[in-house]
């Protein structure tokens, strides 16, 4: 099984490198896997996390990619809740790397 070592702490990840207890996330474990990616997260990264983590919340499923752009269009305006502007932050795959880094699972439809 893979692991990521953050604080001192061995974090189980699937073999796909999402965490396999979605409880074990901090904003250190996603700086953690965001490293692993080669993305160094900024304010907008953790904006989109935590709609992330509110839209898990609310609907029990992490998003594909079309329901993320229109719930980030929802929440936070049509100049961020766009495939350009996420694709920008997420290397082209926006739903399934967001929901790594916010400790989510894989959403269903992304291979």
């Amino acid at each position: 099984m893979n692991t990521l070592d953050t604080g001192g702490q061995a974090i189980a990840l699937d073999k796909d490198g999402f965490l396999v207890d979605m409880h074990a996330w901090s904003h250190e474990v996603a700086q953690g896997l965001a490293a692993r990616e080669g993305i160094a997260l900024t304010a907008d990264h953790w904006e989109i996390l935590e709609l992330l983590r509110q839209f898990y919340q609310e609907y029990q499923l992490s998003p594909a990619t079309r329901p993320l752009i229109k719930y980030a269009a929802l929440k936070l305006g049509a100049e961020k809740g766009n495939s350009p502007h996420l694709n920008r932050l997420f290397n082209g795959t926006p739903a399934k790397l967001a929901a790594k880094l916010a400790g989510l699972p894989k959403p269903t439809n992304c291979i």
